[in-house]
């Protein structure tokens, strides 16, 4: 995993980068933000879709609920960009809408769009 620092308006992103998924559970979760917070100076976190679990995106697996309250927990911001286009799911879809709405979790599907709400 690698971490990019990105800033914006005064505010900085953590940028994640990796070859193979970094959120696949709550503990990895946890470790990306404290490792962001220790590298970068930031709880903004950054992360390609594709470097989620695809169970965070399965509302009842509980596996999205318990990383991001940890993220609320501990102070983290996080903007997960992607396509989203192919899920089916009302209740995801309204979870991302949701969200989107919110100040701590946002679901966008360029990386430009996740630093810029993070940074707004």
């Amino acid at each position: 995993m690698k971490i990019e620092t990105v800033e914006q308006n005064h505010v900085l992103c953590a940028v994640i980068e990796s070859d193979t998924p970094v959120i696949t559970d709550v503990q990895n979760a946890l470790d990306v933000l404290m490792r962001a917070k220790y590298e970068a100076g930031s709880n903004n976190i950054v992360v390609d879709k594709n470097l989620v679990a695809e169970d965070f995106f399965i509302l009842s697996t509980g596996l999205a609920g318990e990383i991001l309250q940890k993220y609320i927990n501990y102070g983290g911001r996080i903007a997960i960009f992607g396509d989203y286009t192919h899920y089916t799911s009302k209740p995801l879809k309204d979870f991302i809408y949701e969200s989107n709405k919110g100040k701590d979790v946002f679901f966008v599907a360029t990386k430009a769009e996740a630093i810029h709400m993070l940074a707004r």
